[in-house]
């Protein structure tokens, strides 16, 4: 297994390391490449693209639709092209693939002394942007599952936590994080995929309704922690803008009844905005709306 582990290693470090040289365009093929095979060929979860797509946008034709989608699925691709960025990235090179706007508002967030929960969404390359923000010297924490597989885990999440990225098991996570947060860091949570009871609330998400995890709103109750949005999008010159907003005013919720409620809702609102600005690069194949049933 060690020897498998090492020519793994190698590979796929060498591999990458002709992706991070090549021009854009080739990743961009790349992308086009991984996009039609998921999209056209194997054909997986086509139906639930355009739907999702239709939901939002209700006024697109299922050809419109299904162009929309063929665009996130290009940049799906792309994304996973440009996971060999991770290895080689340094504080030197890091402007050249990744632009940083509104930094400002996560320290002003940081003033405050009990940590930020950083709102996004699975729009853009995340990754490259939580890993950019490390080499930045903002310490982040990513609650993320992990494999069954040691060195799969060692590989994965190895490359990652070389640039300063911590990472937590969602299970049993709550006091982890908090303690993170009193530690003054930066818990990113990605809150656009359904999450039913008890730990999702009853929300609307482009005016359909669906459940949201609660647990962000609450976690900034119980720790005061800030709230701060942000997400990441790839330029038509295939640099990474990561885009950080004012933080929330998460005081407007506290005293109102059913507050994680409302506060979540307005979280899912700001994604919203996040879409519609960008709308070809978010991940459309999540089941994102289910019934929400109370048992």
């Amino acid at each position: 297994m060690s020897s498998l582990k090492f020519l793994l290693g190698k590979l796929t470090k060498g591999f990458a390391f002709l992706l991070w040289k090549s021009p854009v365009f080739v990743r961009r093929g790349v992308g086009i490449l991984l996009g039609t095979l998921w999209l056209d060929i194997l054909r997986i979860r086509r139906n639930i693209v355009i739907e999702n797509i239709q939901r939002a946008f209700p006024n697109l034709s299922d050809k419109e639709a299904l162009r929309l989608g063929r665009k996130s699925l290009f940049q799906l691709g792309q994304d996973f092209a440009e996971y060999s960025f991770l290895p080689f990235l340094t504080a030197e090179n890091l402007n050249s693939k990744i632009q940083f706007r509104g930094l400002e508002n996560l320290d002003h967030a940081l003033e405050g002394k009990k940590g930020v929960l950083l709102l996004t969404l699975h729009l853009g390359h995340g990754d490259l942007a939580v890993g950019g923000l490390s080499l930045k010297g903002y310490d982040m924490v990513l609650v993320s599952k992990f494999f069954k597989l040691k060195w799969l885990n060692e590989l994965w999440f190895g490359m990652r936590a070389k640039l300063g990225t911590e990472f937590i098991a969602p299970r049993d996570s709550s006091f982890q994080l908090l303690k993170m947060l009193r530690k003054n860091k930066v818990v990113v949570i990605p809150l656009d995929q359904f999450t039913g009871p008890p730990i999702g609330v009853k929300t609307t998400f482009f005016g359909h309704e669906t459940g949201t995890a609660a647990g962000l709103a609450v976690m900034s109750f119980r720790s005061g922690a800030a709230v701060v949005p942000g997400y990441t999008f790839r330029s038509s010159e295939g640099i990474h803008e990561v885009h950080l907003l004012p933080q929330v005013d998460m005081e407007k919720f506290k005293d109102s009844e059913d507050a994680a409620q409302k506060a979540t809702q307005h979280f899912n609102g700001l994604l919203e905005q996040m879409i519609r600005e960008h709308p070809d690069q978010w991940m459309w194949i999540h089941r994102r709306w289910k019934e929400f049933v109370v048992t």
